[in-house]
């Protein structure tokens, strides 16, 4: 991305605000752009790729916090109310978390992955009792907690699932990711949120996102400028 470019984009901040000369985050500004009432949770976006966003925007950097903005207009339109969405957005940021995040989160992890890949396995046509690939590729990078997690869930000390488990992964994942001991943290949650905008975009069937668009964001720049 050119610096000119740069300069167009808003100050996006941690948290929530009332309005934008109080500052933005990355789910507010897509309710402003897709002509919604100022929220960070808007009805344009699924909500559990608007809880991805929001942790990402709260978990990097202040520094590299800005160059989000531009995946912003992608996750416009992006909802379904098919089932299925919650599965895998969740399935991909647990098996992106397992390889970097602590021990204890990785236990934590393993089992969720454990019961998102049973909860996959109608819709991919296998048997419950037989791992996904992807599945299994990402478990056997943490044998330990996998170990743990497979102990865990054979003692039956997981009950009966009244919610999906989804956001709980995505608090695990995001807030484990942004503390592992890695040098490119940053770069992990904005292609993990890259990454979740085009398994949506898939499973939606759409491959033509609106592109950023300088002008766009004049309104909520002039308040912060970037550079």
């Amino acid at each position: 991305m050119r610096t000119d470019q740069l300069d167009m984009l808003p100050m996006l901040s941690r948290g929530k605000h009332r309005n934008p000369r109080r500052g933005a985050c990355f789910m507010e500004l897509a309710s402003f752009l897709a002509g919604e009432r100022w929220s960070d949770r808007p009805r344009c976006t699924h909500p559990l790729l608007a809880h991805l966003a929001r942790l990402v925007n709260d978990c990097t950097s202040d520094a590299a916090r800005p160059a989000l903005a531009t995946m912003i207009p992608s996750v416009i339109g992006l909802v379904s109310d098919d089932p299925r969405w919650n599965h895998e957005i969740a399935h991909l940021a647990a098996r992106r978390a397992l390889p970097v995040v602590a021990e204890e989160t990785q236990r934590a992890l393993a089992v969720g992955l454990l019961s998102l890949d049973r909860l996959l396995a109608p819709g991919d046509g296998r048997d419950p009792d037989t791992l996904r690939g992807t599945t299994a590729a990402a478990l056997e990078t943490v044998p330990l907690a996998t170990r743990w997690a497979r102990d865990f869930v054979a003692r039956g000390v997981v009950g009966p699932v009244r919610f999906h488990p989804g956001p709980v992964i995505l608090d695990f994942a995001i807030p484990g990711i942004a503390a592992a001991c890695v040098p490119d943290s940053d770069e992990r949650l904005r292609d993990l949120l890259d990454s979740a905008i085009r398994l949506c975009e898939s499973l939606r069937g759409r491959s033509d996102a609106a592109p950023l668009l300088p002008e766009q964001w004049v309104d909520v720049c002039r308040p912060a400028t970037v550079g």
